[in-house]
């Protein structure tokens, strides 16, 4: 078993449950999260993926169809560690309750394989089989699983009878697999012969905190905060980036992706997600241990404006004309609904887009009056200008050449790298 932080060693495995479950009794909503106040001793989210509604979306995926006497395994990167964890499932979008059959979570080790002796089966009030009302999510019990800082886990999940269409996180960049019956004790990967890049259900991993820092981070966005052209499998996504960096520097810190790719600020769409102004409360406001969000939203709203004028793809629809100040309406919203709950703001300037789909001199002037608006307004506690940081040298208007994934639009890793270096650590309060 992996040392534990010296915090939590004190206090004992045995104690350190007991304290967890007192908390849990006294603090714990119905969705699992916890009281926000002047103090985080509790649960704090260490990872988290949005849900969204079941859709053919980018790529080929399990959604639309669901599971019937399947196992599906998936695997995420804490962004810090603890002595014990505790699963978050979301059945939001399901029409029918969710019937869990058995579920599991290790320490990953390769592809769908998981250490040996890190297995734990996951419950719900101590039952292995549970069920997930429509419309709701659920936390397991508490898990004694041992989790460095940014370290992978493995969830697994049986699911016998049919579930219908599955709430889901469309872009994960990372490889999900699936097995015909209960597989969810494999410590192998051999019966995982089909592979995803979605995360079915999963929308959080917690860890027990004694700290009294609201420490955690939401990066809130779309896909160039959910990390659409980053590589596959090696969690460089900018929130990733910025977790390791903060590890590096002696200053780990939960950092949380809540980005929908494709989503908007001003527009719900049924294949990009609720709103950002809609959907904070649940993604930013109700998660547990946060203190800081960083803000960077509304590059869609203004490019799908332009994509009107092409021949429409439903994917993409609604059209509506954004304007600036709908836009900038929709974050002081944001910011407004965030102070309520006394947490720090970040705003974060909109990249260049010169070359996409998405470029005109239309939408270009709008998003330097609201790049200019989130720079000088001060209406957020701080800002980071990520249109400045990864700019061509040459021209202003075009991502950095060595930054671009190369549809201009979504930088490539070394960019979401960059994305994370501008950060101020000082910044993040």
């Amino acid at each position: 078993m992996r040392s534990l932080p010296r915090s939590l060693a004190a206090l004992g495995l045995a104690a350190l449950l007991a304290c967890i479950g007192a908390t849990a009794a006294s603090g714990a909503t119905a969705h699992g999260s916890t009281a926000h106040g002047s103090t985080a001793r509790g649960w704090t989210a260490t990872w988290t993926a949005a849900p969204q509604r079941p859709s053919a979306s980018f790529a080929p995926n399990w959604s639309e169809q669901g599971f019937a006497n399947q196992t599906v395994r998936q695997i995420v990167r804490v962004s810090t560690g603890g002595a014990a964890i505790r699963v978050r499932l979301s059945n939001a979008y399901g029409a029918t309750p969710l019937e869990v059959a058995g579920a599991t979570v290790a320490r990953t080790a390769s592809g769908a394989a998981v250490q040996p002796g890190s297995l734990r089966r996951l419950t719900v009030h101590g039952a292995r089989t549970f069920a997930i009302p429509a419309g709701a999510g659920l936390a397991s019990d508490p898990v004694p699983l041992p989790l460095s800082h940014v370290d992978s886990a493995t969830v697994t999940l049986y699911l016998v009878a049919p579930t219908g269409p599955a709430t889901y996180h469309a872009i994960s960049s990372a490889t999900s697999f699936r097995a015909v019956g209960d597989h969810v004790a494999d410590t192998g990967a051999t019966s995982f012969t089909e592979t995803s890049q979605s995360w079915y259900y999963l929308s959080g991993v917690d860890t027990f905190t004694t700290a009294r820092h609201r420490a955690g981070v939401v990066a809130f966005g779309d896909s160039i905060t959910d990390g659409t052209g980053s590589s596959i499998d090696t969690n460089s996504r900018y929130p990733d980036a910025l977790a390791e960096r903060l590890a590096a520097l002696g200053r780990p810190r939960p950092v949380l992706n809540q980005g929908i790719a494709g989503n908007r600020v001003t527009v719900d769409s049924a294949w990009f997600g609720d709103r950002a102004a809609s959907r904070f409360r649940r993604d930013v406001l109700d998660q547990p241990g946060i203190g800081t969000v960083i803000v960077l939203g509304g590059i869609n709203d203004l490019g799908i404006s332009e994509l009107a004028a092409a021949p429409p793809l439903p994917i993409f629809a609604p059209y509506p004309d954004v304007s600036v100040q709908q836009l900038i309406a929709g974050h002081r919203d944001m910011i407004r609904r965030a102070h309520a709950r006394q947490l720090r703001v970040i705003g974060a300037t909109l990249l260049p887009v010169k070359g996409s789909a998405y470029y005109t001199a239309h939408s270009e002037a709008k998003r330097d009056q609201v790049n200019t608006w989130i720079r000088t307004s001060g209406e957020y506690d701080a800002v980071v200008d990520l249109d400045r940081a990864l700019a061509a040298p040459s021209d202003e208007d075009q991502l950095n050449p060595a930054y671009d994934s190369g549809d201009h639009l979504h930088p490539n890793d070394a960019g979401y790298r960059a994305m994370a270096d501008a950060i101020h650590p000082a910044d993040l309060g």
